[in-house]
């Protein structure tokens, strides 16, 4: 009876000591960025509330393979460089390549100019010149081939870069003109040839090109500035006879990203583009734009055109805030619903209720995380700096860069963008896989992904007017957190 007795109190001891034993906890490190002033400043402490919306992670559950996040460099962004002091050019530098910075991992750059050029120029200027012996890249060796060298130099991992023609030489078009028009058919091979030579020239000075997108906006943009016009049809041919076979014959091992423009096509583009093997062959992926909407990420479409090619990239090429002038030293302006769009005005009656005010930092953040939830692996922001006037652009075009500069004063203004973005290029790194998760929370917005390294990545956007207690699970392990109101927030797990 006494052993019985016995073994029956140990029997207690133990079931006590397990219900009471604490579940082990997650080991998170948060930053946070806030209209309130947080700054990817690392979060310590979190006062626990009432109840905590509760996000389940499921590392198991994989999708796409991310490419990589930043910006682009544009003759604008490049020129204003030029002008700035040595410490701000390379704080401007620094905060987005460096180690302690955004460490952006995928770029962009445009072929011949753009809007955000200080004019109208092409690296094949002479009528005629049919083998292209006068093709030269002269015109980025003060500007953007510097900085594109300098970034390098900083960044520790490297990155890539997509480059984009706005429009070939008009004496190659139907319209003899920077603007619209459509590519002469006797210039096909020509213009085949002038993507081989670009590669070329950029790899003369140290600079690999990873991909192109065939033609930026090649709807047009109602030949405001450089474009030139295809259809989907005419892109597909354009690359199945004349550049896909071009790049291979001359050994270059190169991405090519069809499309290049705003989402509500992308479903009619995708269906030529894969339509069969001989069609499919050379495309590497499709590369989007967000300007049909300043909210609706269309993700039917993504999911479609994910469905339509599953091996193939989706990358978002180009984002900004657009049609405004950028705001200087007003970090609430960013966070405000105060901003609007082409659509504002110009937008089509039946398409104007996709084009409201909107708040920068929401939008940004809402795209990047709605891009990655479908199926998208790379996105990239427009010009890295500009000027407070939104330029220069020589069609007076004015935009909102991440990076704001006030060259005659030498002053630097690192907006509420420019950390959104940092969130996600910083912490999601090249490699890492988008996992799956569980949000019953209807006002959080969330995505995650393991990086290589193992370490988890969840994102997460409170656009709410109240701080929010979170739990945070993984497996049998979790840990209470709280996301301010009006906030980004990187949860890293390790």
């Amino acid at each position: 009876m006494k052993v019985n007795t016995h073994c029956l109190l140990l029997l207690i001891l133990f079931i006590m000591t397990g219900c009471t034993e604490k579940q082990e906890p997650l080991k998170v490190t948060v930053y946070e960025t806030s209209a309130s002033g947080n700054k990817l400043k690392q979060i310590n402490e979190f006062s626990s509330g009432g109840d905590a919306s509760v996000i389940k992670l499921f590392p198991e559950q994989k999708f796409q393979t991310i490419t990589g996040f930043g910006g682009s460099f544009t003759e604008a962004s490049a020129h204003l460089l030029n002008e700035l002091g040595k410490q701000n050019r390379k704080k401007i530098l620094e905060a987005y390549f460096g180690e302690d910075g955004a460490r952006y991992s995928l770029t962009r750059t445009h072929m011949n100019s753009c809007d955000f050029s200080l004019s109208n120029y092409s690296y094949a200027p002479i009528e005629g010149d049919m083998d292209l012996k006068h093709f030269s890249i002269e015109e980025d060796r003060n500007d953007i081939i510097p900085m594109i060298q300098e970034a390098m130099a900083l960044s520790k991992d490297g990155f890539k870069i997509v480059a984009s023609p706005w429009t070939a030489p008009p004496w190659m078009k139907d319209n003899n003109d920077w603007r619209g028009g459509k590519l002469l058919p006797e210039y096909n091979e020509t213009w085949a040839l002038f993507f081989s030579k670009y590669l070329d020239a950029y790899k003369a000075e140290g600079i690999d090109i990873w991909g192109f997108t065939v033609e930026n906006e090649p709807l047009g943009n109602d030949n405001n500035w450089e474009s030139m016009h295809f259809t989907a049809q005419e892109m597909t041919d354009f690359v199945k006879n004349y550049l896909g076979p071009k790049l291979e014959s001359d050994g270059h091992n190169v991405k090519i990203l069809g499309y290049d423009q705003n989402r509500e096509h992308l479903k009619e583009w995708v269906d030529e583009m894969y339509k069969t093997p001989a069609t499919t062959k050379y495309y590497d992926g499709t590369a989007i734009h967000w300007y049909a909407s300043t909210y609706e990420i269309f993700p039917e479409a993504l999911q479609y055109a994910h469905d339509k090619a599953p091996n193939k990239h989706l990358i978002q090429t180009e984002a900004c805030v657009d049609a405004e002038v950028p705001k200087w030293q007003d970090d609430q302006w960013y966070w405000s619903m105060e901003a609007t769009d082409w659509g504002w005005d110009w937008a089509p009656e039946k398409d104007k209720h996709l084009h409201p005010k909107y708040a920068p930092v929401y939008r940004y953040a809402r795209d990047i995380i709605g891009c990655l939830n479908n199926w998208v692996d790379g996105w990239i922001d427009w010009n890295m700096v500009l000027d407070r006037q939104g330029g220069p652009n020589w069609f007076k075009n004015w935009c909102v860069a991440p990076i704001i500069v006030d060259p005659e004063k030498d002053e630097v203004y690192l907006t509420p963008i420019y950390y959104t973005l940092a969130h996600f290029s910083k912490y999601i790194r090249p490699g890492a896989v988008r996992i799956g998760f569980e949000n019953l929370d209807d006002s959080l917005v969330v995505t995650a992904a393991k990086n290589p390294d193992g370490s988890i990545a969840v994102l997460l956007l409170n656009q709410g007017q109240d701080d929010k207690d979170l739990k945070l699970s993984l497996g049998e392990k979790s840990s209470k957190v709280k996301i301010s109101t009006q906030a980004i927030q990187t949860i890293l797990i390790r």
